[in-house]
């Protein structure tokens, strides 16, 4: 928009020239120690899909008593992040800058999901809208031996890689060393999950032991090529029958930075009368890794939500509404991760995308717990 010079404010073109100058220099000095919303022009450059990212561990880094450790542990509370599936039009973009606007803050860590095809849509690591929306936030990529049949994992059918071929190296130059090297490019320190839930494809992708073994070549291999960004994530259901189990899969201390679990209040979805308070439903699995896994770990509730109460609609709002005072009681709880996808099945819709559910979420969030400096690196 022009705007129309009166007589008080003509000045000879020099000073103004100047002045105009000055500001110029005052905001761009700002911009650098501030940083820039990620819907504003940050986002006119758009990384390349064929190239390797940019580095992207240029931005400030936190200082004082709450600055996150190395490993991306904030001592004074815990991350707030979420999954959110792509939007109607492909874009995760969208799908995340929606989804905030909805919450009234910006998620302090995406969690996303890829595939082992080594293809843009899915088994990219770091694909352009996660360089972006990394920008300003913490990403969690958990990686998947699979090879997913729809896109975005729309049908939920996949095809296994078997993790003794991973161990042998067979998957070693045509897909791990190219992702592997996308990650190191980007520089910035990411979350990372080897075929999270490992407990619920034991079987399908072969035995504990061979997971471990596929794990740790992973693990092994990043370091080779030189990728010292990631923090690793390994990742069990929680469901507490098959904690045998979750103990013969651990890698060891020596390969893991965080637990990672997956609990929700399923309800309805499982068919059960017994409604599961946010409490009840993350204490048990939270206590038992802290007693039988590993007491160091930070954990990660990779995955939480509840469906909603058919009965109560009041029921889902205040079961979000109570996550600040009870994760301040599981203070080794140091992310907390909602899942806002609907799973397969009747009364399974656990989004938070509307009405009370979507109102406990929000307020929730706004937590001061959940509000930790995120590090630009």
């Amino acid at each position: 928009m022009t705007r129309h010079r009166t007589r008080e404010d003509r000045r000879p073109r020099t000073y103004l020239v100047l002045a105009l100058v000055a500001v110029v220099a005052l905001l761009t000095g700002l911009a650098v120690r501030f940083g820039t919303d990620s819907s504003d022009a940050g986002d006119e450059r758009v990384p390349s899909a064929a190239a390797l990212p940019a580095d992207a561990a240029t931005g400030p880094v936190p200082g004082g008593t709450c600055a996150p450790t190395a490993t991306l542990v904030p001592p004074c509370g815990a991350w707030w992040g979420a999954y959110v599936p792509h939007a109607e039009n492909g874009s995760l973009k969208d799908a995340v800058y929606a989804f905030e606007e909805k919450i009234g803050r910006k998620l302090d860590l995406l969690y996303t999901y890829h595939d082992m095809s080594n293809t843009d849509l899915d088994g990219q690591l770091l694909t352009p809208d996660e360089q972006i929306l990394g920008r300003d936030r913490l990403l969690m990529l958990a990686w998947e031996s699979t090879v997913w049949r729809e896109p975005h994992h729309a049908d939920w059918t996949e095809d296994q890689l078997g993790w003794a071929a991973i161990a042998s190296g067979k998957h070693d130059r045509e897909i791990i060393d190219p992702q592997a090297r996308r990650l190191k490019a980007y520089g910035k320190r990411v979350f990372f999950s080897f075929d999270q839930e490992v407990d619920a494809r034991v079987g399908d992708a072969g035995t504990p032991e061979e997971y471990v073994a596929a794990y740790r070549h992973l693990h092994d291999r990043f370091e080779e090529l030189g990728v010292d960004n990631v923090v690793w994530v390994w990742t069990v259901s929680g469901y507490l029958p098959s904690g045998k189990l979750f103990e013969r899969l651990y890698p060891g201390d020596d390969y893991v930075d965080w637990i990672g679990m997956d609990q929700y209040n399923y309800f309805t979805c499982h068919d059960t009368t017994d409604w599961e308070d946010f409490d009840r439903s993350q204490r048990p699995a939270y206590e038992w890794l802290r007693t039988h896994i590993s007491a160091e770990k930070p954990l990660m509730f990779a995955e939480f939500a509840t469906v909603p109460d058919p009965a109560d609609e009041d029921r889902q709002r205040e079961w979000y509404e109570e996550i600040p005072e009870v994760a301040r009681t599981m203070p080794d709880a140091k992310a907390l991760v909602h899942w806002n996808r609907a799973v397969p099945g009747k009364g399974c819709d656990l989004t938070v995308n509307e009405g009370p559910g979507l109102e406990g979420y929000r307020t929730a969030g706004q937590d001061g717990w959940f509000k930790q400096p995120v590090p630009g690196r």
